[in-house]
């Protein structure tokens, strides 16, 4: 093989000092230089920062923002990024400013899984968006109807305790046994009927969910350096992301079509349209009459309502049964605060056989444990990537059109600053005599965002979450495996799009007589 002249290398040298010299001055001439930008890391040429973030991406910038204050600025390969990490800012950016930063940017894997931005989580902010959350606001996820699927949620919870009951005195799986109880209360709600872990569909339907959540929390090259999209594809990354959507995309059809034949056939006499039947709709039977009769005041799709229905899985399972996994965790570990909880569960229940709303509305230490859980452990630790729709002033910083921006709801639960020294350490307590709630107003705590891009599905997870952990309180005394004790628990944190332990949370219930 011929040694390279010096007139090739010296060529390659002057070609990859224009490349960086063309990069450098990309990024200068696009911010311009009068601009007062954030903070910001220095970072290598063509990628930028994302050298520097890790796979604990939330802890990596809670870090960083230690050093560089709580607005800084970086690079993801050629976009550019700015990441919020205190409450004050987060209120400047989800409800002074709130209509500049909601939009969502064009992410390629969420595009391809999630029927091109046609559902409402990855949607670009517009007159669609407005369409479908209201559709999901007034429709499905409202007060009136997260009420009337009660039964549904006691009588999953009942199964789980039954579950449990079943195992003692060999421990339990919780961690999947609230996975498992999740995805049946959303199939139920959602679909009508359970896809039972056992049978062929309920495996197919939890692999295929369990993938796509973790190629939502994946990285694709392509989405920071276009150049680059081919390692994406080349790694099989965007074919598995393909498969997966094809898969899904196959069930929800089926289930779309399981329904429009019982719609059609309900619409010859009164079955489908009785008082009973219109109580105990599920969210397809919703969408499609909503379809069908045009009520919503423009189109529904048919690739909107499977979008929809997408949604629901996304972004309910593993955003709901995190927070009871988690919440279980920190109780076991504080032993207390447990005590206290089964005392306060155990005397507004006295000896009746269930638990009715009407109790959880007095369990206001339960209120504080699952508050203290999301403080500490929000499911999307790293709040869904907004971006600037223009140019925006921050905090006496200049924000560009195009921008970004990435909220750490991890950091911002854990900020001393509003939460005081003890602010990593578990205390239910301190949620006692404390107004700061999470449903959007109180920018201390936003596990579920706030403003326009604030989770709608809140109330319906939240209220699955508090009637399943009183159950657990109620039915059951708790003990780590033999030989096992509190400080034993191995606390790692799973990495991706929702924060999960690593390793399974396996426990003994020991059931309580009546």
């Amino acid at each position: 093989m011929d040694t390279p002249t010096p007139l090739i290398i010296s060529t390659v040298l002057i070609l990859l000092i224009f490349i960086l010299a063309a990069e450098w001055w990309r990024r200068t001439s696009a911010t311009g230089r009068n601009r007062r930008l954030p903070p910001s890391l220095s970072g290598l040429p063509v990628i930028g920062n994302l050298h520097q973030l890790g796979t604990d991406t939330h802890r990596t910038l809670q870090s960083l923002a230690k050093r560089y204050g709580p607005i800084m600025r970086l690079h993801m390969g050629r976009v550019p990024v700015v990441i919020i990490s205190s409450a004050r800012l987060a209120r400047e950016v989800m409800k002074t400013h709130d209509i500049v930063f909601s939009d969502r940017p064009k992410l390629k894997t969420a595009y391809r899984l999630l029927y091109e931005g046609n559902d409402l989580s990855f949607a670009p902010y517009g007159e669609y968006w407005r369409q479908m959350r209201s559709i999901c606001v007034l429709q499905l996820l409202s007060s009136k109807k997260v009420h009337s699927i009660g039964f549904v949620r006691e009588e999953e919870a009942a199964s789980l305790v039954e579950r449990i009951s079943e195992s003692f005195p060999t421990p339990v799986d919780l961690s999947n046994a609230f996975a498992t109880m999740t995805n049946n209360i959303i199939c139920r709600v959602a679909l009508g009927r359970t896809y039972s872990g056992s049978e062929a569909d309920g495996r197919k339907l939890h692999r295929m969910l369990t993938e796509m959540v973790i190629l939502l929390g994946g990285f694709n090259v392509g989405d920071y350096i276009p150049s680059l999209g081919w390692i994406h594809k080349l790694s099989g990354s965007e074919g598995k992301e393909e498969r997966v959507a094809k898969e899904i995309d196959d069930f929800i059809e089926g289930v779309l079509e399981e329904h429009t034949n019982k719609l059609n056939k309900g619409m010859g006499g009164d079955q489908y349209h009785s008082d009973s039947r219109r109580e105990n709709k599920d969210f397809v039977d919703t969408l499609l009459e909503i379809q069908r009769d045009n009520s919503a005041g423009f189109p529904l799709s048919r690739v909107s309502i499977k979008a929809i229905i997408l949604d629901m899985f996304a972004a309910g399972t593993d955003t709901t049964y995190t927070v009871l996994e988690w919440a279980m965790t920190e109780l076991l570990r504080h032993p207390s605060a447990m005590k206290k909880l089964q005392d306060e569960v155990r005397r507004i229940v006295g000896g009746r056989p269930r638990i009715a709303d009407e109790d959880l509305v007095q369990m206001h230490y339960l209120k504080a444990v699952l508050k203290e859980t999301l403080r500490l452990y929000p499911p999307i630790p790293l709040l869904v990537f907004r971006r600037t729709t223009q140019d925006i002033v921050i905090d006496g910083y200049d924000v560009t059109a195009g921008t970004m921006v990435i909220t750490n709801a991890w950091a911002i639960g854990r900020d001393p600053a509003s939460w005081g020294p003890d602010a990593d350490e578990f205390k239910p307590e301190r949620f006692l005599d404390n107004p700061v709630d999470y449903k959007g107003h109180d920018f201390e705590l936003i596990p579920f965002g706030a403003g326009r891009r604030g989770c709608p599905g809140m109330m319906f997870a939240m209220s699955t979450n508090e009637m399943v952990l009183a159950n657990l309180m109620l039915r059951f005394n708790w003990e780590l495996p033999e030989g096992m004790k509190a400080e034993d628990l191995d606390m790692s944190q799973s990495s991706g799009l929702t924060i999960h332990r690593k390793v399974p949370l396996r426990v003994v219930g020991v059931p309580q007589l009546s």
